[in-house]
């Protein structure tokens, strides 16, 4: 089964609400968004985002600008449903986020809790890194949240990667500077603990904050 048709599946024989990963708010992610003073103006997209909660307390709490990407039209359409007509004011993106195309420097901040962990394969991580590095503004934060050394082997029926905070900014590397970490014991709605941990990163100021543009005043940034 391809990824998308078992996301569909997913979103289509369960309610949202039943998840695993569901939360009644991602406290964690907003709580991090807050402590970075990140402004109301900010251009924020919530990768894999699909029926999360967070758009809803994102406009809540004054933020305009928010695109949700999702793989699943089913995950998605729960939550314009969810929001009614407040759904109009965000931009709302079905697309698998390897083949994503996205602007460039197009976010103030990316957010992602629980897709990263999905990228069993190297060659995804990269993929994901590099698409980052192109989407996010010099000096833009980024939130990944990824199951802890603790958690869960699998979800959904897949495989996952585990991560500690250093091993997670490994995967990102030096354009990316660790601000901060935290961690979470989340209750899935079965009563179950998963445990999470969050990076709060920023990526480089200069040049298009690859590696080989760091330090460089003649790399063809694109």
């Amino acid at each position: 089964m391809q990824a998308k048709a078992h996301w569909e599946k997913v979103y289509a024989t369960r309610a949202a609400t039943e998840v695993s990963w569901f939360q009644p708010h991602a406290e964690r992610s907003l709580a991090l968004i807050g402590d970075a003073g990140i402004p109301p103006t900010a251009r924020i997209i919530d990768v894999g985002g699909g029926a999360s909660t967070l758009v809803d307390d994102l406009l809540e709490a004054g933020y305009r600008d928010v695109t949700v990407l999702d793989l699943s039209a089913n995950a998605l359409a729960v939550a314009r449903a969810r929001l009614g007509p407040r759904a109009h004011g965000v931009r709302w993106l079905e697309a698998n986020v390897l083949e994503a195309a996205l602007p460039r420097h197009g976010y103030d901040l990316w957010h992602d809790r629980a897709v990263f962990h999905f990228l069993t394969h190297a060659a995804d991580r990269h993929a994901y890194v590099q698409l980052v590095l192109h989407a996010v503004r010099p000096g833009g934060l980024v939130i990944v949240a990824t199951f802890a050394p603790d958690g869960p082997e699998r979800c959904s029926g897949l495989p996952v990667m585990r991560y500690d905070p250093q091993g997670l900014h490994a995967e990102f590397g030096t354009p990316f500077t660790l601000l901060t970490h935290a961690s979470e014991a989340h209750q899935t709605p079965a009563g179950r603990v998963q445990r999470f941990i969050y990076c709060l990163c920023r990526k480089a100021e200069g040049g298009c904050g690859t590696a080989a543009c760091l330090g460089t005043a003649d790399h063809p940034c694109s």
